[in-house]
């Protein structure tokens, strides 16, 4: 059995899946706040080393990565559904600038947050009836590849939206 066979192994204990999960389950409830590495490690029991590489394989990306979607996703809600400011959603959802906020949500999403709202609330009526879950689901951004290296594309004009398909 290779190293990699005994990482997969591990990574499949029961024991640490439920650690990460209670990791990512405290992120989701509180993702306005600070979450290094050291403490989601310190929640899941695990060295920080361990706990990102673990974090990783066993959802895809990386834990900041993980909190970025959750706030963009959070920031999104807030600006299709409440009279909140752009700034009030910005410093709600966790960022401390309002500057970092709107540049990173403009690199995440194609849109800047006001014509972000301007766009969600025009198609309002046609997303009436869609259950919420599915619609935050449908606007997830893709964070599989890092936003300095869609920053990094763009700049060269080598950019391609992503084609995948959500499901």
């Amino acid at each position: 059995m290779g190293s990699s066979e005994a990482g997969a192994d591990a990574l499949q204990a029961p024991a640490l899946l439920r650690r990460l999960l209670r990791a990512r389950d405290r992120m989701d409830a509180a993702s306005h706040e600070a979450w290094p590495v050291g403490r989601l490690a310190a929640v899941s029991g695990v060295s920080e080393a361990h706990f990102a590489r673990s974090f990783k394989q066993a959802f895809g990306i990386p834990p900041h990565r993980y909190l970025l979607t959750r706030r963009i996703e959070q920031a999104t809600t807030l600006l299709r559904d409440t009279e909140l400011s752009i700034t009030e959603i910005a410093f709600a959802t966790g960022w401390e600038s309002l500057g970092t906020f709107g540049r990173t949500f403009h690199d995440i999403t194609g849109r800047s947050p006001s014509a972000m709202r301007v766009e969600a609330r025009a198609d309002m009526p046609e997303f009436d009836r869609v259950p919420a879950c599915v619609l935050r689901a449908a606007q997830r951004p893709d964070l599989t590849t890092a936003v300095l290296e869609k920053r990094r594309r763009v700049g060269k004009g080598t950019f391609r939206p992503s084609t995948r398909e959500v499901s």
